[in-house]
């Protein structure tokens, strides 16, 4: 079957697009603006394409393109010194090269009110280490399922679980005394340790996640960069709200605590059934507004206060 140029690129010109669509991408996930860009090098076969080399010159019109590189070789170059990088060749011609890979999603564990707090962003340079220190959101709490999440959502199970470490022998103490050190580490193949430590007693759990522990396709990762991208208002929303019913719940234990070296009396039955109603309320309204659960927390502190 033969057909022209012009019929070549009226066909995959939706391709053509795309490919305009991930560079500017790449630009503005790495903060770049496109004037910092001072070379402009095509590699890989498909930049042999006419249309493509016109897309991009157009694109970057101060700069012309080098085409100097073979596409092919280069890619393969490429994969060779990456190779020798990773397994420690210590050959002189690897010795001053530096490959830079990046982590396609974030990294982060789910947190109260089924939210995912990040702890290594998307595009953070690997081998990258990060840590953050969590509290315990219980009285008396004596474990932790702590599970780890890649994505960009808000809500933790819009995300993709890689696993679960469970923690225990966390002393009981009352909420948010205990403190446990989580720290991220993901390694230049792309595997992750995930590590827990209790502060106050020392002892350590540890969670490793290779990439055949159900990691995602280049697909699917690029589905859900677009899927927060499509939901942002709604996840933003979801964080308001989230914080809202965290703040109204912890003015509640608060005036709990408070309470109980209160004298009995007239004062100390209001409180009480007020804040009986308001933890009942929490529990009834999940779906409130933010203004409602705002109110809500406002009117207790009036009574309480």
């Amino acid at each position: 079957m033969k057909f022209s140029r012009a019929k070549f690129e009226e066909l995959n010109m939706d391709y053509f697009d795309q490919c305009m669509k991930t560079l500017e991408t790449c630009l503005s996930d790495a903060k770049m603006e496109i004037s910092w860009v001072s070379d402009v090098i095509l590699v890989g076969g498909s930049t042999r394409i006419p249309k493509i080399q016109s897309m991009l010159q157009k694109l970057f019109y101060w700069k012309e393109l080098y085409k100097s590189l073979n596409p092919d070789e280069a890619v393969a170059y490429g994969a060779a010194v990456l190779g020798a990088k990773l397994s420690s060749n210590s050959d002189k011609r690897c010795r001053d090269l530096v490959l830079l890979d990046v982590t396609p999603l974030s990294l982060g564990v789910e947190t109260q009110g089924e939210r995912f707090d990040v702890v290594i962003p998307r595009n953070t340079q690997i081998p990258m280490k990060k840590s953050k220190i969590y509290v315990t959101c219980a009285d008396n709490q004596t474990f932790e399922d702590m599970k780890v999440y890649q994505g960009e959502r808000a809500r933790s199970k819009d995300n993709h679980l890689l696993g679960m470490l469970k923690v225990s022998g966390i002393p009981p103490a009352p909420k948010g005394v205990a403190k446990l050190h989580v720290c991220l580490e993901i390694d230049a193949n792309g595997i992750i340790t995930v590590t827990v430590e209790i502060l106050s007693t020392g002892k350590m759990s540890k969670l490793r996640i290779t990439n055949e522990n159900g990691r995602l396709s280049k697909e699917e990762i690029e589905k859900m960069i677009k899927d927060a991208e499509k939901y942002k208002h709604k996840d933003e929303e979801y964080n308001k709200k989230v914080s809202a019913f965290n703040a109204l719940e912890d003015c509640i234990y608060n005036m709990k605590t408070k309470i109980k070296n209160m004298a009995y009396g007239v004062r100390l039955n209001e409180m009480e059934h007020v804040i009986a109603d308001t933890t009942k309320w929490t529990e009834n309204h999940q779906d409130a507004s933010v203004d409602k659960v705002q109110a809500m927390k406002e009117y207790l502190e009036s009574i309480c206060m």
